[in-house]
């Protein structure tokens, strides 16, 4: 699924990522864990496309059997659209559209008619529990509701692998745990591939697989 060779991120003098190696196979739930500043959001917004690389003749990074140093923007663009779910933090709902707008903005992008995006849309959004909710938008939505909201809308086109950037740290233990059940339940169910970045020492065990960062390489 993702295969990621001799990664390296410099900022100007600062070099952030020093030579990752990551591998991911489909429907695995993979954790990266370690201290503030090791590199794993960095790590993490490479591997979903949403920052390059710095160029290296030994680097490489294949998602799915596609070759990302070979695309052009407009075509990474497109791919990331196509095969890629992302899931922050800080959910990122738009504040004006409702829960199932939010989710289906996805599908807009793509060019899916609005009929078919809305018939997915409330079908994602009834199987995370939320078919009550479709109308109201994120104000009057709970923490963990939004969070909902935000994995049916990275769910939207069907993505080979969702990337979330610590999905439960502005949640509550409660709310946290179900989030969690809910990754591995869409893992079962839909055969989902998940890379999570956390400081959730619950999520990363319960990953299949832990890689842990420090100084910008991957240590374990």
């Amino acid at each position: 699924m993702i295969k990621a060779t001799h990664i390296h991120k410099q900022f100007g003098s600062l070099e952030v990522l020093k030579g990752v190696d990551i591998q991911v196979e489909k429907a695995q739930v993979v954790s990266i864990v370690g201290a503030s500043g090791a590199g794993k959001t960095t790590l993490l917004h490479i591997l979903g496309t949403l920052d390059t690389m710095t160029p290296r003749e030994d680097s490489s990074l294949i998602i799915n059997g596609i070759d990302i140093k070979k695309l052009s923007l407009k075509k990474m663009a497109q791919f990331r659209n196509e095969h890629i779910g992302f899931i922050f933090q800080f959910h990122q709902l738009l504040p004006e559209f409702t829960a199932l707008e939010n989710v289906c903005i996805p599908a807009f992008i793509k060019g899916t008619s609005r009929k078919e995006a809305q018939a997915r849309g409330k079908e994602l959004l009834d199987f995370l529990g939320l078919s009550h909710r479709l109308s109201h938008k994120p104000e009057a939505l709970s923490g963990g509701e939004q969070q909902r909201v935000a994995v049916a809308r990275a769910l939207m086109n069907q993505p080979d692998v969702i990337f979330a950037d610590e999905p439960s740290g502005n949640l509550d233990s409660e709310s946290a745990q179900h989030l969690h059940q809910l990754f591995f339940t869409l893992r079962e169910e839909l055969g989902q591939t998940f890379v999570i970045v956390t400081h959730n020492t619950e999520l990363a065990q319960m990953a299949d697989k832990t890689f842990t960062m420090q100084d910008g390489k991957i240590i374990h």
